[in-house]
């Protein structure tokens, strides 16, 4: 009688594998997206930083090592620049511009330029510029009107511009910046070359972790980018005229806020009264790249280097605690090294990591690693991508950029094809 029971309950399995599609039904259960992780002030109760807001992440893998308010928007005036150049070098990759391009900046732009008020590089209407000049004097003196000037050689007009300046950063995911301008001006200081329709007031504004985003992005697809950034000082010559350029990033060697045991080689920065000083920085040290970002710093003068030194504070609290464990691509994870795959003919894979992956630890803690899903659906290929692998340590979460566990591919290291249809039938009913 008993044995007549199982073997009723088991047809009865069969009948529902059936019913539902004529195929095996597969136990693989779905993977849930992690819940998003607060960005805004991750660790932030472990440094005192003077500053409005600020983040601290790893250049490759967007790992979060600090925030303070990090997704709040504030006024980012001058790195505002660095959306410009990366339009301006996604131009020149795409064959609409080259570097000899030449360019006339309009007459709006060249009273922009000639106000000593502002950072600039002295521009005249009638005078033609190559877009590597202009570029140059974007990066180094962040001169506002060779960036304007940027802007109508990449799209004819600054309205244009500022509505490609948008879709970029909506394509990355960046959904409440506000941007007016290609320079970081307050709309009311660029004359007839001011957004129409908006306030004299309005500024650029983007969140710490935005503007992460946007250095984290510059510096994957155009790392070039470094070789101008890095530059302490340059002449710019046009026809008669040549004015020398300092960079406004005092963190270069040979400028007045260098720290040896810091190697910085960007990136912008970035001031107005509104915003206060502002600073998006990069240092690569023992070989592990870093993006920091300050917002709203001191600026009682223009000798006033608070920025550079809550940046400093902040790369020293990065590098002094944290360790840091390159996984290599290829890599087996001890106790997450293979996945069930219930319908292929081996009903497990293995698997590795599938790029190399820099994790960055809190001293102290363990790093811990899993696979994102307990299961996948075959057929599988050799170096598939089959799950991820999610990290985390012993003190608590790791978290990327986008807010989102921290995670690297898992790709499959062998092919296995699906199990035929009787294998696949018998397993459901006897679960061998």
């Amino acid at each position: 009688m008993k044995r007549g029971i199982i073997l009723l309950k088991k047809l009865k399995k069969l009948l529902l594998v059936l019913a539902a599609s004529g195929l095996f039904l597969t136990g693989a259960a779905g993977f849930t997206q992690p819940a998003q992780a607060a960005v805004s002030s991750y660790q932030s109760q472990d440094l005192s930083l003077d500053i409005k807001a600020a983040i601290a992440i790893d250049a490759s893998t967007g790992q979060v090592l600090y925030a303070k308010n990090a997704n709040t928007a504030r006024s980012i005036a001058s790195m505002t620049k660095l959306v410009t150049v990366y339009l301006t070098l996604q131009a020149i990759k795409q064959g609409k511009l080259s570097w000899d391009t030449k360019v006339k900046p309009t007459k709006a732009i060249a009273k922009v330029s000639q106000n000593t008020e502002y950072s600039n590089v002295r521009l005249d209407s009638t005078q033609d510029y190559t877009v590597k000049q202009l570029y140059q004097a974007t990066l180094i003196e962040s001169a506002n009107g060779a960036a304007m000037t940027l802007a109508k050689a990449v799209s004819g007009n600054q309205v244009a511009f500022v509505k490609k300046m948008r879709a970029l950063l909506a394509s990355w995911g960046i959904k409440d910046a506000k941007i007016y301008n290609a320079c970081g001006l307050a709309n009311g200081n660029l004359g007839s070359a001011g957004y129409p329709g908006v306030g004299k007031n309005v500024e650029n504004e983007m969140s710490a972790s935005d503007m992460a985003t946007v250095c984290q992005k510059l510096l994957s697809d155009y790392p070039e980018v470094l070789n101008t950034t890095s530059i302490t000082k340059l002449n710019f010559t046009a026809g008669s005229s040549t004015q020398q350029m300092t960079s406004w990033n005092w963190m270069l060697k040979g400028l007045n806020s260098y720290y040896s045991d810091l190697p910085v080689d960007g990136l912008k920065t970035g001031t107005t009264d509104k915003a206060g000083a502002c600073f998006a920085g990069t240092v690569n040290k023992n070989g592990h790249r870093i993006i920091t970002v300050v917002l709203g710093a001191k600026h009682a003068n223009t000798q006033d280097a608070s920025r550079f030194v809550q940046t400093a504070k902040l790369m020293h609290y990065v590098y002094n605690n944290y360790t840091v464990t390159t996984l290599k691509k290829g890599t087996s994870i001890s106790g997450a090294s293979t996945i069930k795959v219930p319908e292929g003919k081996s009903e497990t894979s293995s698997v590795v990591i599938g790029k190399t992956t820099t994790i960055w630890v809190k001293k102290g803690a363990k790093l811990q690693t899993a696979l994102t899903k307990t299961s996948v659906a075959s057929p599988i290929k050799k170096g598939q991508k089959v799950a991820s692998y999610g990290f985390s340590t012993s003190s608590g979460k790791l978290v990327s950029l986008s807010g989102k566990k921290l995670t690297t591919t898992a790709v499959a290291t062998a092919d296995n094809g699906t199990a035929n249809f009787f294998v696949r039938l018998w397993r459901s009913l006897f679960g061998k």
